[in-house]
C-alpha cells in the first residue's frame, strides 16, 4: 500500500480475471442481494491476457467518492457499487469494533477515489462487469485490511464476480437461506490443475450487446418456463457431473457438458417473452464448424461456449491448438495480419489437409472474426506491488494513461 504523508492517501492497486462459465448462471431469486436460481460453474481465464486493473485511494481531503472507468468518470451512486462499497466498510468498521489493533478505523470514514480499467472490450459478452466489481471488492478489502469471505460482496456487484475471486475452476453455490450467506464461490480445483487445457475466444462483436444481461435474466425468469426447469431439474446434476469429469482431465465429455449447457441456456434465452437474440449469424457458422470438426475426428476436441453476447469461447487441449485455429483462419478469413489476428499466448503454425477443409465444407465467411484471444486457466486477483503502476496520482486523480489498452 502507498501512503502519501502530505495528503494522508493510502492506495492500493489489484488486478482480477475474467471468468467464463460452462455451467451458466441465468435468473436470480433475489435481486436485490443477487441470489441466482440455479448453481453455476466456470473457468477463470489467465490475466496476461483479460484482466480489469484498480486503484483505489483514501485521503481526508477527499471531498466525495468517484470512480473512474476506461478513463471516463461515472456516477458512483450505481446501487450495486453502493452495495459493495457500503458492505466492505461495514465489515472493516466490524474489524475493528472487535478490537483488532492492526485496523485504522479512520481510513474507512475517508472518502475514496476508484480507478478503473480493462484490457478487453466493455460490456461485449466477455464477463467485464464480473472482473470489474470482482476487482473492485479485492482492492477495497487491501485497501481497509478486511479479510475473509468476499464472495457474497462481490456477488451483490455482478453475480459472477463472486467467481471471479478465485484462480482455476470455481463453482457458485446457489445456497438456500433468504439472507444469501450460503450463496458463495468456492475454487474445485486450481488453475495448475488441467495444465493442457487451452481457451480461445473468437471475438465476433466488440460492441455493447443489445440487451444487458440484468434486464434479459429478469425477463426469462418471468416468461421462460425452459428456465425454470433448467434450474430445477437439469444444473443440478449437471453439476455433480461437471466437477467429476474437470477433476478426471476428461476432454471429451467436458467439452460436450460444456456445449449442451451453453445451447440450453441460449435455448432459454429464445424461450423467453419476448425472446433475447444474443448470438448470431457468425456465432451459428462457429456453433457449426465446431460440431463438423469434431465429426471429422469422431470425438469431442473442441467445445464452445456463448455467454450473453456473439463471442464464441472455445475450450480445446494445447496440441490441438495450432490446427484449429488455422481453421478458423481458413474460413473466417481477416483483413488482420498473422500477429495482430491472434492475441495472447503464440500459436504455432499449422497445415491444413485438403480431406480436413472438403469435410467441414463451409463457406468462407470474411471478416466475421476480427481476432482471436488466445489464453488458459489461470489464478484468481492480485496486489500490484509496483507504486509506478498505479492508475491514480498522488493527488488521486487518474493518471493521464490510466486508459483501456
Amino acid at each position: 500500500m502507498l501512503e502519501s504523508s502530505h495528503q494522508n492517501l493510502a492506495m492500493v492497486t489489484c488486478t482480477a480475471p475474467v471468468n467464463i462459465a460452462v455451467v451458466k448462471y441465468w435468473g436470480k431469486r433475489n435481486e436485490d442481494l443477487i441470489l441466482p436460481i440455479n448453481s453455476s460453474l466456470s473457468v477463470t481465464l489467465h490475466q496476461e491476457q483479460l484482466k480489469t486493473t484498480t486503484t483505489i485511494a483514501c485521503s481526508r481531503s477527499f471531498q466525495q467518492d468517484r470512480i473512474w472507468l476506461n478513463g471516463k468518470e461515472e456516477d458512483i451512486s450505481c446501487p450495486r457499487l453502493q452495495s459493495c462499497l457500503q458492505e466492505i466498510r461495514r465489515l472493516a468498521r466490524k474489524r475493528r469494533n472487535t478490537g483488532d489493533p492492526t485496523s485504522d478505523i479512520s481510513v474507512v470514514s475517508h472518502k475514496v477515489h476508484i480507478c478503473s480499467v480493462n484490457n478487453f472490450p466493455t460490456a461485449a459478452g466477455l464477463a467485464s462487469s464480473a472482473a470489474g466489481y470482482a476487482c473492485l471488492v479485492y482492492t477495497l478489502s487491501q485497501l481497509f485490511g478486511v479479510e475473509g469471505e468476499l464472495s457474497t460482496v462481490a456477488r451483490q456487484g455482478s453475480g459472477s464476480a463472486c467467481r471471479s475471486l478465485y484462480g482455476g475452476f470455481v463453482q457458485w453455490k446457489m445456497g438456500e437461506r433468504s439472507d444469501g450467506k450460503d450463496s458463495i464461490a468456492e475454487q474445485v480445483e486450481s488453475e495448475s490443475y488441467w495444465p493442457e487445457l487451452r481457451v480461445l475466444i473468437l471475438v465476433v462483436s466488440a460492441e455493447q450487446k443489445s440487451v444487458g444481461s440484468t434486464s434479459g435474466m429478469h425477463t426469462s425468469v418471468e416468461t421462460s418456463q425452459l428456465l425454470k426447469y433448467r434450474a430445477d431439474v437439469v444444473v443440478p446434476c449437471r453439476m455433480v457431473e461437471m466437477i467429476r469429469v474437470i477433476r478426471q482431465r476428461d476432454f471429451p465429455a467436458f467439452g460436450e457438458l460444456t456445449m449442451k449447457d451453453s445451447n440450453q441456456f441460449h435455448a432459454t434465452c429464445l424461450d423467453t417473452y419476448p425472446p433475447i437474440f444474443y448470438l448470431n449469424n457468425v456465432s451459428h457458422r462457429i456453433i457449426s464448424l465446431v460440431h463438423r470438426y469434431n465429426q471429422f475426428y469422431g470425438e469431442t476436441r473442441v467445445a464452445y461456449t456463448f455467454d450473453a453476447g456473439p463471442n464464441a469461447v472455445i475450450y480445446t487441449l494445447q496440441e490441438h491448438v495450432p490446427e484449429f485455429v488455422q481453421v478458423v483462419r481458413h474460413f473466417f478469413p481477416s483483413e488482420a495480419n498473422g500477429s495482430e489476428f491472434v492475441r495472447g499466448l503464440p500459436v504455432c503454425s499449422a497445415d491444413l489437409s485438403e480431406e480436413l477443409k472438403r469435410a467441414l465444407n463451409m463457406e468462407p465467411t470474411p471478416k466475421g472474426i476480427h481476432y482471436i484471444i488466445s489464453t488458459k486457466a489461470g489464478p484468481g486477483p492480485c496486489v500490484v506491488e509496483d507504486p509506478n503502476h498505479h492508475l491514480l496520482g498522488v493527488d488521486g486523480l487518474p493518471k493521464k494513461n490510466a486508459v483501456s489498452d
